[in-house]
């Protein structure tokens, strides 16, 4: 008898979902919501802003109910996808503060919880965020690293695990990477 993936359940969620089954988005990503919120929390730490951990998340699942095409087919999958949607999410608030503080006239909807708070965070997002999208278009691979690591808050070996790849690509990946943006900041 063959042994059932450990993802199994999510994987099957995911297909209804595919399948027009609107409450089995939700249900799998419930299935993962312990490690989103890690993985914003680590984020959120990093950038030492006053975003909430769980708005974040939720602001994320937002993002993929109303995409109009899940493409999620596994656990990974949906973890890497959450990612890209906080990304997404911390991106749009950057976007929202700069306006604000050009005089954007209306008071803007944000995840911070301080008024004021992060405008550097706000600033090195949209910095980040503007070097990802010239990254992705020379090594996607290692752009999802950046995205992974960065966003999701993920260890070397959870990337590994995610992306089906060895912790020695992900670290070489990540180094390339690393050095892309780096050269990029200073130029």
């Amino acid at each position: 008898m063959a042994a059932v993936p450990v993802d199994a359940p999510v994987t099957q969620l995911l297909a209804r979902a595919r399948n027009g089954d609107a409450q089995a988005l939700g249900t799998a990503y419930s299935a993962v919501y312990d490690e989103l919120k890690r993985a914003a929390r680590a984020q959120l730490r990093r950038m030492r802003d006053g975003f909430q951990t769980t708005a974040l998340v939720h602001e994320a699942y937002l993002k993929l109910a109303n995409g109009a095409d899940l493409k999620a087919v596994d656990r990974n999958h949906l973890l890497a996808l959450s990612a890209r949607a906080m990304r997404q999410v911390l991106v749009d608030d950057a976007r929202a503060r700069k306006a604000d503080k050009r005089g954007g006239g209306q008071d803007a909807l944000t995840l911070s919880a301080a008024q004021g708070s992060g405008e550097a965070a706000a600033v090195e997002v949209l910095a980040l965020d503007e070097l990802l999208t010239g990254l992705h278009s020379l090594d996607e691979r290692a752009a999802q690293i950046v995205e992974l690591r960065y966003f999701g808050g993920y260890e070397e070996s959870e990337i590994a695990r995610l992306l089906d790849i060895s912790e020695r690509t992900v670290r070489r990946d990540w180094r390339k990477a690393r050095a892309f943006l780096l050269a990029e900041m200073r130029s």
